[in-house]
């Protein structure tokens, strides 16, 4: 996205799916529900997080899968599963079946390294095995393989009067390789989901890099990194971004104390690892265009997914998602699917 009059090509966004633990399946009734009016609204994808342990979706493949029978267009992603909770074989059967149902409409997003929380988990995840478990890029390459349908078994054939045994994942679905993203956060992984030819997802997280703290500056840097690597897929960006021009008096006040409770984060790197983290982008839709043309990162992409917050209400993001259709797409070049 160079400049103002190059369109956005694809515009998506991101849920978490919360619920209350006291009631979920309300919760994951309303991001069904969350998903069908991106259709009808035009969106070209929705995408769900990944979040074990917690109040969010935490089996987004089998949500998918009901969402595959709900609608009929939009494109459908998980950003992003991490790994290191999945068997790759197992992981790769669940996709190409959901990828079948959904009629070539899946695009998972995967990471890798150790869960969050690894010394609390590991004896409950990999009891026997977590000291050797490979928790790296091998691990991607695993599922690469099973999805393009390189060989799981040693056998295959015939065995007795009716059983049938495939060498590869089964079902498998031809195109689905091709649209398998890599979660990248830094210059190294950007660069290997490039030489592993996988689409980049970017979001609003990345590690501070080559002596700067500037967000957009080190996202912008790790796109170019992930092209400069050989990588010719797709790059998306996904910034949290919430327009105001619909919301009412209440809910613009809602929204800012939101964004003012989660702004100190962005001022400098956190943790051990010197994270950065990107400031939410609150406004009208015209300042939010603004903000994001004069956003490096953003300048290195032709598509976006926006991600929602987390904590709104369920008219709070009809609301957000109806701007960013309505608003704020139109004014970055994109007009809503039919």
């Amino acid at each position: 996205m160079p400049a103002p009059g190059t369109p956005l090509e694809h515009l998506g966004f991101l849920t978490l799916g919360t619920f209350d633990p006291a009631d979920p399946a309300a919760g994951h009734e309303a991001t069904l529900r969350m998903v069908e009016l991106g259709e009808r609204l035009g969106f070209d994808s929705a995408w769900l997080r990944h979040r074990h342990l917690q109040y969010g979706i935490s089996s987004p493949v089998a949500v998918l899968a009901a969402l595959s029978q709900r609608t009929s267009r939009i494109a459908l992603g998980t950003a992003v599963t991490p790994l290191a909770w999945e068997n790759p074989l197992r992981l790769a059967e669940d996709l190409a079946t959901v990828d079948v149902l959904a009629g070539g409409r899946l695009n998972p997003g995967v990471s890798v390294g150790p869960p969050m929380h690894w010394d609390d988990v590991r004896g409950a995840l990999y009891p026997d095995t977590a000291d050797v478990e490979d928790l790296g890029y091998g691990r991607v390459e695993r599922l690469l393989r099973l999805v393009a349908g390189e060989p799981a078994a040693s056998f295959a054939g015939r065995e007795g009067v009716v059983e049938e045994w495939s060498d590869r994942v089964q079902p498998h679905s031809p195109g689905l390789r091709g649209r398998l993203w890599y979660g990248g956060g830094s210059t190294r992984s950007a660069q290997w989901a490039g030489q592993a030819g996988m689409n980049l997802l970017t979001s609003s997280v990345t590690r501070a890099e080559g002596g700067s703290t500037d967000f957009a500056e080190v996202q912008a840097a790790q796109i170019r990194a992930y092209r400069d690597a050989g990588g010719t897929g797709r790059v998306s960006q996904g910034l949290v971004v919430i327009p105001t021009d619909s919301a009412t008096g209440e809910q613009r006040a809602r929204y800012a104390a939101y964004v003012e409770a989660r702004t100190p984060r962005t001022r400098s790197p956190q943790g051990p690892a010197g994270m950065l983290f990107a400031p939410d982008l609150l406004g009208t839709s015209e300042q939010i265009a603004e903000a994001l043309y004069a956003h490096a990162g953003f300048r290195e992409v032709t598509e976006v997914v926006f991600a929602l917050p987390f904590s709104f209400g369920e008219a709070d993001y009809e609301q957000v998602l109806t701007d960013m259709v309505q608003r704020l797409g139109p004014l970055l070049g994109w007009s809503p699917a039919g």
